[in-house]
This record gives C-alpha cells, structure tokens and sequence, in this order.
C-alpha cells in the first residue's frame, strides 16, 4: 500500500466532527475527504443554525452546494453525489461558543460515543473584529471544543487550526512549540485570560448603560466600534498585531492547559491563499490580506503602498493536505502534542517585489476595460520599504493637500467641493488603515521553523520538491510562485472581486 492510500485508509469507517466547515478550510477537508475517501462513516458539521432543517440549508447552500465540490459532482454524477452527501455529510445545529458546543443534551451525549476524530477549524479570522465576538469564537471556543473531546470515548485525536501569527511580533526563527500559559510578548506583562473576558463584559456593560438614551441603530455602531477598538488595544499592549492572532493564541493557551491526556495537533498556517492544484487551481472564496491589495492594484484605487521582503503565504490545498497527513499520522496515539508550521518562508519564500511583478505583468497582458470601453493604462504602484516613510509621503503628498481643500472649500467655496474634499477623506483614512493592519504581516522579522513539517513530509517518502504527483502534497518546494501568481491567484482574486462587485452593486 503506497503513502497516499494509508493516509485515505485512515478515514475509512471513521466518524469525523468538524467546527468551521463554512469557512475556506473547512470546506476544502470537507471536499478532500468525501473525494479521497467515500468510504468514511460520517462527517459532522457543525454550523450555527436554529435548528437542524436551518442547519441542513446551511450545507447545501453554503458548503456541497459551492463549485469548490464539480470535481465531486463530476465524478459520481448528480444522482450519486446527492446520494453521498445524504449518506456522508450531517449537519448539525449548534454554536461552540457555548459549553457542550450548543446542543441539545440527548444529541451531545450520542455524539459523543460515536466520534473518532474532532477538526476545530472554526474561527473568527477579521483582523479588526468585536474583541467580546473573538473572545467567544477563538479563544473560549477552543475551550468548549476541548471539554466536549474529553467527554468523547472513542476520540483519538483532536486537531486545532490555528494560525502561524499567535507567534505575534516575534523576531529570529519561531519554534513549533505549544504557546505556555500567560506568557506575552512585552517584557513584564502576562496575560490573564479570566480578567480579558471580565474586561470585554465590563466595557460592553457600560457602553450599554451611557447609551441607554441612543436610538437602537445609534448606539449598536457605537458599541461595536468601541468593542472593535479595545480588541486592537489590548492587542498590541500585550505584543501581537491584531485580535484575531491575540485570540487564537489564547485559546492555545488554554487549549494546552485543559487539554490533561487528549491527543492534540495543532496545524499553523501562514497567510492561506487559493488552492494550487486540487481540487482544481485557484479556487478561492472572499478576499483577504494580501488579495485585498492585488485587487486595489489593478482597480488603480491603491496608486502607493507598503512593501516587505518576505510575504509568507500557503495554498489552502497545501494546509488540507498536511492536515490530514498529520491526522492520519497522530491517529490513537496516546499523549499525542505537536505543532505543525504550514508555512513556506523558510523553503521557499514568496517575495513581495515577486508579488508586485506578478500583479504589473498581469495588467499588463490582461488590461483593465473602463466603463467608455477603452483600455485603461496601467500604472506601477509606489511602494515603501518602511511604514514611516509610507506616512511621510501620505503626510507631504496627500493629508496637506486634503488641509488646504478644506480651508479652500470652507472660506472661499461656501462648502461648494464638501462631498468631494469628504470622499478623498474617507479614501485616505482607509488607506492608512489598511497599511496599518497589514503592516505586521508585510514587515514580519520573524521566520516560522517548519522540522516537524518536514518530518512529515519525509515519512510519506516523497522526495525534495517532488510532491505534483502525491494526492496530499504538501511540500512548499513544489510551487512555482511566479507562474502560480500569474496563471492562477490572481486571475481568482480578480474574479472573486468582480463578482462581489456585480453582487454589491445588484
């Protein structure tokens, strides 16, 4: 038996709960699983839902029912993959921000005597989020999936997806090592998780109480802003870049903490990107960090932005395979605890000068048509190697210019350009929020080891960059990142952004 079919062999006659089968990961282990192995007992979604009908819509439409699954489709027919799906897929109504993850306590206690592996890969992944929200998903999520895998009998592994960035704004190379309890990034300062809650619930309250007299609509914005902010402030008091990394690594903290004698792996993604090959390349859904900019680009809207060395990113195909490489390897191996990096800076970097060449010559060969019907000429971004020479070049070409319209406009033009000088605001605050969110990612000192990974990938015997023709390739070698750019990721972020473009403008 070769590597590829032990690694589909391990799924066999398996019963699976899988949290975030929604988000992008989610559904590609979803596809990949039913694909490889049809022969797998039941997948378990679990999605929040009123009710197990909502729940049941909720798959179809958001989940089987994607393009991600033609390969799928194709390969049973339309009869034979409805079929599958009935047989196979269970979705399941509940919420694992709550304890015993929201269901009904007959329904929890039967799962719990049927399931063999747990996949946490739900998560609230917006940079800029509610910090009450990610606190619930994230951090005690993680905790409520991890007390209900204790309950589990039969369970042989849990597996958490996590993030590479819980590292925060580490310097040198990063270890694939459980995060310990407490521990921060600035010197003299340790996290209290309980007291994080506590401060979360306490803000929320009060903002309640001021605003009691607001209009409904009034005083959500507000709270939500004001939630929003103190997510990013203790953020960065305690050293990471945004809620979203602070978060997750709370919950691996906890999870490392509660966790007594439960096999655990833990899978560390880096930036998650369209898929390189499988199903299909460049399938992707939404866009995010570094999409976001390619987009910008090529719709001129971004005419200067910020640039590292080193954008460390991954295939979402890429992390679905080496974790269910490292589930089938971990699988009924008592007292189980490993870190896995599925990153690709340390072997093969993807540079962000590459990035900007790959967007260029793509608008180059693919020219942009404007509303009149002509092509629009294309012009190179100016970018900057240091946030503060970005904000000094904002400074002198832009807010000064912005000041005097003002001024202009007020005394001179009797409020006539208002709407435009208001326009032009709201354009360059976004801007320089947007560098600010991403400028953690884009100027990372640090460099993620990936020795267990390569482990891995060394015990499935596939040689150094040769993993095209292995069905759970994971080896970052294997990518072509400048043909990858070119022929596949962009073309898919640009779909993606036209079609939420058509969608927001219907």
């Amino acid at each position: 038996m070769d590597a590829a079919a032990k690694v589909a062999g391990c799924f066999r006659d398996r019963t699976i709960l899988i949290t975030g089968s929604t988000g992008f990961l989610g559904k590609l282990l979803v596809e990949k699983i039913l694909r490889v192995q049809p022969g797998v007992k039941r997948l378990y979604l679990l999605v929040r839902a009123p009710d197990d009908a909502a729940a049941h819509e909720r798959v179809l439409h958001e989940i089987v029912g994607k393009e991600l699954f033609s390969v799928l489709r194709e390969k049973h027919g339309a009869a034979g993959f409805q079929s599958l799906v009935e047989e196979k897929v269970s979705p399941l109504a509940g919420d694992m921000g709550h304890e015993g993850l929201g269901l009904e306590s007959t329904r929890a206690k039967q799962l719990a005597e049927e399931v063999d592996i747990i996949v946490n890969g739900a998560a609230i992944t917006n940079f800029y989020e509610r910090y009450d929200v990610a606190l619930a998903s994230n951090t005690f999520g993680t905790v409520h999936v991890c007390n209900f895998a204790k309950q589990c009998s039969n369970l042989k592994l849990l597996l958490h997806v996590s993030t590479a960035y819980v590292a925060g704004k580490q310097k040198g190379r990063i270890l694939e090592k459980p995060l310990q309890m407490g521990r921060t990034l600035k010197k003299g300062r340790r996290v209290d998780i309980e007291a994080e809650l506590e401060l979360a619930n306490e803000v929320k309250a009060k903002l309640v109480m001021a605003r009691s007299g607001a209009d409904d609509a009034s005083r959500q914005k507000l709270e939500k802003v004001a939630m929003k902010e103190l997510g990013l402030k203790r953020a960065k008091y305690f050293g990471w870049p945004n809620v979203y990394a602070f978060t997750k690594a709370m919950g691996e903290m906890l999870l490392g903490t509660i966790r007594g004698d439960l096999p655990v792996v833990i899978v560390r993604p880096s930036i998650v990107i369209s898929t390189f090959q499988d199903p299909f390349p460049g399938w992707i859904e939404g866009i995010r960090t570094m999409d976001v900019v390619i987009a910008a680009w090529y719709e001129q809207k971004l005419p200067y932005f910020i640039s590292g060395p080193i954008l460390d990113s991954i295939p979402g195909d890429i992390v679905v395979n080496a974790t269910m490489v490292a589930m089938a390897t971990h699988y009924d191996r008592a007292g189980t605890q490993v870190v896995y990096h599925v990153t690709s800076a340390l072997q093969n970097p993807l540079s962000c000068n590459l990035l900007e060449e790959a967007g260029y010559a793509y608008s180059l060969m693919n020219p942009r048509v404007g509303t009149d019907k002509r092509t629009v000429k294309h012009k190179r971004p100016l970018l900057f190697s240091r946030y503060a020479y970005f904000h000094a070049y904002t400074v002198l070409a832009y807010k000064t210019r912005l000041q005097v319209l003002y001024l202009v406009n007020c005394l001179l033009l009797c409020g006539r350009f208002t709407e435009h000088h208001n326009k032009l605001k709201r354009s360059l605050n976004y801007l320089m929020f947007m560098a600010k969110l991403y400028a953690p990612y884009v100027f990372f000192k640090g460099c993620f080891d990936d020795t267990n990974l390569r482990k891995l990938w060394g015990a499935t015997g596939a040689g150094h960059g040769d993993g095209d023709g292995y069905a759970f390739n994971f080896d970052p070698n294997c990518i072509n990142w400048r043909l990858y750019l070119f022929n596949t990721h962009i073309p898919a972020v640009l779909k993606v952004a036209a079609d939420m473009k058509k969608e927001g403008s219907a």
